[in-house]
């Protein structure tokens, strides 16, 4: 059996979603589903909830699907509405708490890490941040947003921003240390 593809391109089927067609948004969902649960996942430990979040950035999603003006990447846009999405979540649980202590120039060198650590080992390791930490963190190493973004997101300071960088990489180089796993296989 031949399959032939219901829509030619993504933007004919955003343009089908926008007009309603239940179909358009199930392929819509289908098609990057996925790749948004491993975004919140990367934000919320729990991934009952982090599903939920999900779920909830797609019901803003296509709430707002009117407003995506086809400039620039829909993957990007979803993207940064399951951000928006786990951030709120965390707020309205109140699990982060910012340190306000004064950044440090002599920042340990992350890059040091072995490319080939298995990613649930490392996802746990970010997992085991302090949820600050955890979110300016993966806000400016995975994501790539600038200190003077991420405090604009999370209402805080640059300054407190880099020191929160500053403090997760310098606990993420110790809990690699302790293992035995930074300097293996690097020459």
């Amino acid at each position: 059996m031949k399959i032939i593809p219901f829509y030619k391109n993504e933007r004919q089927l955003i343009k089908k979603a926008i007009d309603g067609n239940r179909e358009a948004q199930r392929v819509l969902y289908a098609k990057h589903a996925p790749k948004m649960l491993s975004v919140c996942r990367q934000y919320i430990k729990d991934t009952h909830f982090a599903e939920d979040v999900m779920i909830q950035g797609f019901v803003k999603m296509f709430n707002h699907l009117e407003s995506f003006k086809f400039q620039g990447s829909f993957e990007g846009w979803v993207r940064r509405i399951m951000i928006r999405e786990s951030i709120s979540f965390l707020r309205k649980q109140q699990f982060v708490v910012y340190d306000d202590a004064i950044f440090e120039d002599n920042q340990p060198n992350f890059s040091e890490v072995v490319s080939d650590l298995d990613t649930e080992h490392i996802q746990r390791l970010i997992d085991a941040l302090p949820q600050g930490y955890k979110m300016v963190f993966v806000l400016y190493t995975v994501e790539g947003y600038k200190h003077q973004e991420i405090a604009k997101m999370l209402d805080i300071t640059e300054s407190t921003s880099k020191s929160q960088l500053f403090k997760a990489r310098k606990m993420l180089q110790e809990q690699l240390q302790q293992q035995n796993i930074i300097g293996y296989g690097t020459r």
